[in-house]
C-alpha cells in the first residue's frame, strides 16, 4: 500500500493499525501533525515501525500510552527510540512489568517527561482539530479503567478512542457531562463485554465502530454480547481481524473509509 506523505492533505486521517490482539491508532492532522495512541504488543514492534515508515512518518508530535498493558504499550519503546517525539501522555499508573520499564527507559533516553493523562485536558495539536481527554475521570483500582480516552473533532466529524476503558470509567465519563457523541467509536477493550455498556453506546451513538482484536485470540474478543449491541444500534462495524488496517479520512464534511482487505 502506498501512502501520501504527511505534508498535510487538508484532511484528518485516523488509522486503526492492525496489530493483531492489541491496539494502535495513528492520527495525521490536516496540516500534517501526527499523534500516536498505543503501539501494539512487544512482538509487533517491527509491524509498528514498518507501518509508520509506510506513512512517511519520522516525527510524532504527541504519543499517548493509554495504560500499561503490554498489548497497548509493548511496541512504544522502539517507536520512541526511532522517532522524534514531541510530548508523551500516560495515566498515573505504575507497573512493574519489563514492558513498562522498557517504555520508561526509552522516554528517559529521549529526555522526555511524561505528562499525566487525565480527564479535562485539551491537547494542542492542530489548530483546526480539537483533541480532548475525557478519561480517566478519577483513580481506579483496575488499570483498564485508568485508560486515557480521547475525543478528536474536525469539522462535523468526531472520533472517540477509548483504550481499554471499562464500565466504571464509562459511567464516570457519562456523569462528567462531557459530550460523548461521536461518529466513530473505537470499541473499548477489543470488544470485551466489560466495556461498551448499552448506556454508553447509546450516548456515543456512533455511525461506525472499529474493533481492534486478533483473529482467534484466546479471550474470545470481540464478544457476541458487544457485537449484538452494536448491531442492534445499527452501527457499521470494521474489524482489524477481518479487514486488516482500517483508515478513516475526513475533510470535516465527508468520510472516506479504506480497509486493507
Amino acid at each position: 500500500m502506498s501512502h501520501d506523505s504527511t505534508e498535510g492533505s487538508g484532511k484528518l486521517r485516523v488509522i486503526f493499525i492492525d496489530v493483531g490482539q492489541g491496539a494502535s491508532q495513528l492520527l495525521i492532522s490536516p496540516s500534517g501533525k501526527t499523534l500516536l495512541i498505543d503501539a501494539g504488543n512487544n512482538d509487533k514492534e517491527q509491524v509498528m515501525l514498518d507501518a509508520l515508515k509506510s506513512y512517511g512518518i519520522s516525527r510524532l508530535d504527541i504519543v499517548i500510552g493509554t495504560h500499561p498493558d503490554a498489548d497497548h504499550i509493548g511496541g512504544l519503546d522502539k517507536v520512541i527510540d526511532q522517532h522524534e517525539v514531541g510530548r508523551i501522555y500516560m495515566p498515573k499508573v505504575s507497573s512493574t512489568t519489563k514492558t513498562f520499564e522498557s517504555v520508561l527507559r526509552s522516554i528517559q533516553r529521549k529526555g522526555l517527561k511524561v505528562s499525566t493523562a487525565k480527564a479535562g485536558l485539551n491537547l494542542e495539536w492542530d489548530n483546526a482539530v480539537t483533541v480532548k481527554m475525557l478519561a480517566p475521570v478519577r483513580t481506579y483500582e483496575d488499570t483498564n479503567d485508568m485508560s486515557a480516552v480521547i475525543k478528536v473533532t474536525y469539522g462535523q466529524h468526531s472520533f472517540l478512542l477509548t483504550g481499554d476503558a471499562e464500565r466504571n470509567s464509562e459511567k464516570d465519563m457519562l456523569a462528567s457531562g462531557a459530550d460523548l457523541r461521536s461518529d466513530v467509536l473505537l470499541v473499548g477493550h477489543h470488544g470485551s463485554k466489560s466495556s461498551t455498556s448499552a448506556v454508553f453506546l447509546t450516548k456515543v451513538n456512533p455511525k461506525y465502530a472499529v474493533i481492534q482484536s486478533g483473529a482467534d485470540n484466546k479471550y474470545g474478543h470481540p464478544t457476541q454480547t458487544v457485537l449484538k449491541r452494536l448491531q442492534k444500534q445499527g452501527v457499521q462495524v470494521y474489524r482489524n481481524d477481518k479487514q486488516g488496517t482500517v483508515e478513516f479520512i475526513t475533510d470535516g464534511q465527508q468520510f472516506e473509509i479504506r480497509a486493507e482487505r
